[in-house]
């Protein structure tokens, strides 16, 4: 441990990299100039941390998942998240593109915010159910246009 109780880093080479992330070396090199993967240069070597590494795996959650990636930041992967509001000169919504202005109000849907509290990252969240309900009464394109072409 470090005198602030924090774990040392481990530092991973190009080949202890590859093998991390079960892939080719070629294939990090690829990742290295396309900028998908992080790294930091030591003199001449190349280093990785492992959280470096971790965040190139892309993950695709079922829809069980959904609560779970709530509580992790999509930046950093840090799991220490504040809820709150977010705010400005009034609160601030999400409203469907096609709603009519008629039912504005009543088409807004309350947004729920997480920082992160490593990187400060914020990520909104909206309420599904309601969406799902205002889609429900949403007009289809097709009958828009057919009204407007009546017109």
């Amino acid at each position: 441990m470090l005198k602030n109780d924090s774990p040392k880093k481990v530092w991973y080479s190009i080949r202890e990299a590859a093998e991390y992330l079960d892939v080719g070396e070629p294939t990090l090199y690829r990742w290295m100039r396309e900028g998908k993967v992080t790294y930091r240069k030591v003199g001449d070597s190349t280093r990785f941390w492992q959280e470096d590494l971790d965040s190139v795996m892309e993950v695709f959650h079922s829809s069980k998942d959904v609560e779970k990636t709530r509580r992790v930041c999509p930046f950093c992967h840090h799991d220490d998240l504040v809820e709150g509001k977010v705010r400005g000169a009034g609160l601030v919504y999400f409203v469907p593109k096609k709603t009519r202005f008629w039912t504005l109000k009543d088409s807004f849907i309350d947004l729920t915010a997480l920082m992160c509290t490593r990187c400060g990252a914020i990520t909104n969240f909206g309420d599904t159910a309601k969406l799902s309900q205002l889609r429900d009464k949403m007009p289809d394109d097709t009958e828009a246009q057919k009204k407007v072409q009546q017109d």
